[in-house]
């Protein structure tokens, strides 16, 4: 089963990621860990992503990818896969399509978990942090035993991240939204999307995908 999983920043791609690769035995390759074992092995790739990296370059679409063509060639994938994090543009997206055909490791499924941006920005600026001992609450998922009051140290002083700040969140969005839009009209035309509603609770995201995937079978 090759797969690629896409969605919005807090959509809870990581949460079904899991989900999908323990029940079906299939690597998560998320480009994130592939660059940074790429470039802690020294490979050819990673020493020159290494290179773009520390002068505060965009790594090029050449190199992303042939680090994650490399990773898709490795034993592990022999059952299929599970993309994470790319591709991320169009040109990435053609230059995946053409490179897994050559493999003989073609998608067979795109799956989008859906939720609205409202949801997202309660989601992601909920959380606050505790000036005195630093531990982190969110104001929908992990609220103090008693408001005001931090479980730890009871200290009263609460502070919010600037990177969570919902300004912050909502612009990180956009940028996500633009970003993801194409692609999403790339895998329609291909009839390759699966679109999965993510503003259900965490179980039920999970059923619906497990559905999605068993019909492939």
């Amino acid at each position: 089963m090759n797969l690629l999983i896409m969605g919005l920043p807090g959509a809870g791609k990581g949460t079904q990621a899991d989900f999908i690769v323990e029940k079906y035995g299939i690597p998560h390759i998320s480009t994130g860990d592939i660059f940074r074992a790429a470039i802690k092995q020294q490979t050819p790739l990673g020493v020159k992503a290494q290179g773009y990296i520390d002068q505060g370059e965009l790594v090029p679409d050449d190199v992303t990818c042939g680090i994650v063509e490399e990773r898709l060639q490795q034993p592990d994938t022999k059952a299929g896969y599970l993309l994470d994090g790319f591709p991320r543009t169009i040109v990435q997206a053609e230059q995946l399509e053409k490179m897994t055909q050559k493999l003989n490791k073609p998608l067979d499924a795109v799956l989008n978990v859906d939720v609205d941006p409202e949801t997202l920005v309660e989601r992601l600026s909920g959380r606050f942090i505790c000036k005195n001992c630093g531990a982190t609450y969110h104001k929908l998922y992990k609220k103090t035993r008693v408001e005001g009051t931090c479980d730890v140290c009871g200290g009263h002083a609460f502070y919010q991240r600037s990177d969570d700040k919902p300004e912050t969140v909502k612009n990180r969005l956009e940028v996500n939204l633009k970003m993801n839009t194409p692609l999403i009209d790339f895998y329609s035309q291909r009839n390759l999307l699966h679109t999965v509603n993510g503003n259900q609770p965490i179980a039920d995201v999970t059923q619906e995908i497990n559905q999605v995937l068993s019909d492939l079978h």
